[in-house]
């Protein structure tokens, strides 16, 4: 066939097939007495394959040796699609970046610091958490057991992240970065391991679930009847909650304790430490961390009420 048939036939330009022939990629068999090029069946497949690693986004100095049999197909794709995968995740990554930024008027400054945000390695966000928790542990005398138990919990963004992941890791480290919620832990760390002030919760896993599973039994009943958390119903059901608290640290239920507990109720109240968790579940893959539930509400509105 000659070449305008050869070009029909692959659906690429005449001068197309011309440079690929020129190259050596698509040689000619022979030339017509006018010095008009023609192209057998071998050339036509070639020429199909080479269209189609070019499509591919190979290279035509790879495509040449794979054709030359210098470089296996199967090694050469295999290190194409790693690349392919490589760009997929920055591209990813780019548009979680502008997604998050559309949702705000930004400054020049805000641009440049989600974008380096968006690019951490996991290096960086291990960091970026070590900075943070030293912003909320210095100075107190945490508990080393529970430190090290929030020290270990990293957000590990996988190599494949989805969309959900990047946008939870760039929610999660911009509100890492927020003074506001660093003094809002900050004060919450005081309340539990106060030095020398008597602790108004348990901070040890299991007295803090047993006491937080009683909230649930005894409240939860209270929320799906609609008991009004000012009554003397609600009144009696908080006496046993509170006599439990105070209990599990060595505390005597009393005003005194009562505004210490309501105190640390109402930090806890806040939805952005469970959205921490949330969001750091999300980047690791892990169950639904459980927002701040109505129960407790209830229950923080009951103890305010009979709390004198």
């Amino acid at each position: 066939m000659n070449i305008g048939e050869l070009a029909r036939r692959s659906g690429l330009s005449v001068k197309t097939v011309r440079y690929y022939s020129d190259l050596g990629l698509v040689p000619e068999v022979a030339r017509t007495h006018s010095g008009h090029r023609r192209y057998d069946a071998q050339a036509a497949a070639r020429l199909d394959l080479v269209r189609t690693l070019r499509e591919l986004g190979l290279d035509l100095a790879t495509i040449r040796q794979v054709l030359d049999r210098q470089a296996d197909l199967t090694e050469v794709v295999a290190r194409h699609a790693e690349a392919v995968d490589a760009q997929i995740r920055l591209l990813r990554v780019r548009r979680s970046v502008l997604r998050a930024l559309a949702r705000r008027r930004p400054t020049t400054q805000e641009v440049d610091r989600m974008n380096q945000i968006a690019q951490a390695t996991a290096d960086d966000r291990r960091r970026i958490i070590d900075e943070f928790l030293d912003s909320i542990f210095a100075g107190i005398p945490v508990d080393p057991d529970f430190e090290g138990m929030l020290r270990r919990v990293r957000p590990e963004l996988p190599d494949d992240p989805t969309d959900a992941q990047l946008d939870a890791w760039l929610e999660l480290s911009e509100l890492v970065r927020d003074p506001d919620f660093r003094d809002l832990l900050r004060r919450m760390s005081e309340k539990s391991f106060g030095g020398d002030t008597p602790p108004v919760v348990p901070v040890e896993a299991e007295p803090a679930q047993a006491v937080a599973d009683l909230v649930t039994e005894l409240a939860g009943p209270a929320v799906a009847d609609g008991v009004d958390p000012a009554s003397a119903a609600a009144g009696r059901i908080i006496d046993r909650i509170v006599a439990a608290y105070a209990g599990s640290v060595g505390r005597v239920d009393d005003p005194g304790y009562r505004q210490e507990l309501l105190d640390a109720w109402k930090l806890g109240a806040d939805p952005r430490p469970a959205h921490y968790w949330q969001l750091m579940a999300t980047v690791n893959g892990w169950p639904p961390y459980p927002a701040v539930s109505p129960v407790w509400a209830w229950a923080y509105q009951a103890l305010a009420a009979h709390t004198g």
